[in-house]
């Protein structure tokens, strides 16, 4: 048995955090500073880790390793499971040339380029998010913008600001999922704060982008459908996160935002030629001119219906109770971990979720995509292949992430900066958002980030009297805002539009955006801590 010890250092609180804390150092300054490949970079963190654990809390080599192990089977399944799935459902899309038929018909919803922008980067973006994330919406939204005219920066810009408030529960709620995994705390509850959270992002984002396509002109002409979209966007993913499935909230919020956007007749208003020329400066796309039969239409938009009624009737509960059933428990092996006062740690049992989770239920959503868009088995499963293949990268970093997040955890290192972080008292509340905001703006990935720091803002909550689901989940809502300035999403957009090298050029555009969201969620869960916001708490 291990006994997790939070002063192994001497004795001392402040030194021992300071040495527990250098795995995660390591990390962001090889990512930030050295910029280091985000594998290698998770990769060296993790040796870091596992010697701390070893040589300064006494954990014992095998039970290190164990611990390592568990997280990175835990980043395989089910994180990376959906990630796989949901990417392969888009390539045959792509390969059946379906998502240009997409592509076009959201074209042709409107002509005015602020209501496309909104279409585009805030509604589908998310869409994308939902069932993918990873950079997709970003990388697909910016060609499509530009394919309607955006000159190239705009079009950066304006994708990667709108890929905020549907992060926390993309790729098919990932990112909360493995907050509720490293905290121990229930995936409702930390899913329902961050539904309370996010939800007011998305109130402000449309309107946001409307002033970049436009200034305040755009602002003035289409705040209506701007906000009816981002209220529709907002107010369904309230409710699928408190009362649905974190998986769908995403899906539900992207569908009947652009429901909303497009059913307000500000939308369908034909757009100003002045308002044209001054935002159009780039070369629309001759393919938008083609016409596609009602058929292929419906069939463009078959697989994201696919995913949507494949979830919901999971979420039925006599399925949801058969679907339990399959779940598998099994005894870590050399694994055996208590905390400073002997209870057992969670990472002891492992849950293995084989139907039920989100990444099995994508594939059955992508057996019935390939029959639908008349996909060959073979060109499905080699499409499959090939997505693993594009993803090998980003499966390393996220396996090694994961795994350098367990050993902290179960080594006691995450404790020990979360009892010195408590320090902070009051301020921690407003810190909060800060400390995944920094994390996610290197590793770009809110995912990494909750693994990274989730289980030490719910013990710095603890020690500090605050809610440790208020402050998990101000972990992952301050994480999206670090997204638009993360230099994995910045090289993305400027690789899909061809303004490669010019990733500072979108910083200083994008950083300004980021840091005053970042400011409004600070101040929006120290309300929450308070009587003044408490009230919105579950």
């Amino acid at each position: 048995m291990y006994v997790q010890e939070l002063e192994p250092v001497a004795g001392s609180l402040g030194l021992s955090a300071l040495v527990a804390a250098l795995p995660l150092v390591i990390v962001l300054v090889l990512l930030g500073g050295v910029r280091m490949k985000a594998h290698l970079a998770g990769l060296t963190g993790l040796l870091a880790a596992v010697l701390v654990a070893w040589l300064a809390y006494g954990m014992p080599l095998d039970q290190t390793a164990s611990s390592a192990a568990q997280g990175a089977v835990f980043g395989l399944f089910p994180i990376l499971w959906i990630v796989v799935n949901a990417l392969w459902v888009y390539r045959m899309t792509v390969r059946t040339r379906h998502f240009d038929i997409l592509r076009r018909s959201f074209g042709r919803l409107s002509d005015d380029p602020r209501i496309q922008a909104l279409v585009v980067a805030f509604c589908f973006g998310a869409l994308l998010e939902a069932l993918a994330g990873f950079g997709a919406p970003v990388a697909i939204c910016s060609v499509m913008l530009v394919a309607l005219g955006f000159d190239t920066v705009r079009a950066a810009v304006v994708s990667l600001v709108a890929n905020t408030a549907p992060v926390a529960f993309g790729a098919m709620g990932t990112p909360v999922v493995t907050l509720a995994q490293v905290t121990g705390l229930p995936l409702d509850d930390v899913a329902s704060v961050v539904g309370r959270q996010t939800p007011l992002l998305a109130l402000v984002v449309p309107l946001l982008l409307v002033a970049l396509v436009d200034g305040r002109r755009g602002l003035r002409e289409t705040w209506v459908p701007a906000l009816a979209g981002g209220v529709a966007f907002a107010v369904a993913q309230f409710a699928a996160a408190n009362y649905v499935s974190a998986q769908l909230a995403d899906i539900g919020a992207a569908l009947l935002g652009a429901g909303a956007l497009v059913a307000v007749p500000h939308s369908r208003r034909p757009a100003a030629e002045p308002v044209r020329a001054a935002v159009l400066t780039g070369v629309r796309s001759e393919e938008l001119d083609e016409e596609d039969s009602g058929r292929e239409v419906v069939r463009a938009y078959a697989p994201y219906a696919l995913i949507v009624a494949v979830f919901s009737v999971a979420q039925i509960p006599a399925v949801k109770d058969w679907l339990a059933k399959a779940t598998q428990t099994y005894d870590w092996p050399f694994l055996d971990v208590v905390d400073p006062e002997g209870n057992p740690a969670g990472g002891n049992v492992f849950s293995l979720p084989v139907v039920s989770t989100g990444g099995t239920l994508v594939l059955f959503a992508g057996v019935a995509t390939a029959v639908v868009l008349g996909v060959h088995a073979r060109v499905a499963v080699k499409e499959w292949l090939a997505t693993v293949h594009e993803l090998r990268f980003a499966i390393l970093t996220v396996t090694s992430v994961l795994a350098l997040a367990y050993v902290m955890n179960l080594s006691g290192q995450a404790a020990t900066i979360g009892h010195f972080v408590a320090a902070a008292g009051a301020g921690l509340a407003f810190l909060s958002p800060v400390l995944c905001w920094f994390g996610v703006a290197v590793s770009g990935s809110d995912t990494s980030a909750n693994a990274l720091f989730g289980a030490l803002q719910v013990t710095a909550a603890r020690e500090s009297g605050l809610s440790p689901e208020l402050l998990a989940a101000a972990n992952s809502s301050g994480g999206v805002l670090g997204k638009m300035i993360s230099p994995q999403n910045l090289t993305i957009a400027c690789a899909a539009v061809g303004l490669a090298g010019r990733e500072g050029d979108l910083l200083r555009k994008v950083l300004p955006w980021s840091l005053g969201l970042l400011l409004v969620m600070c101040l929006i869960v120290v309300g929450q801590s308070t009587p003044v916001l408490g009230w919105m708490l579950p």
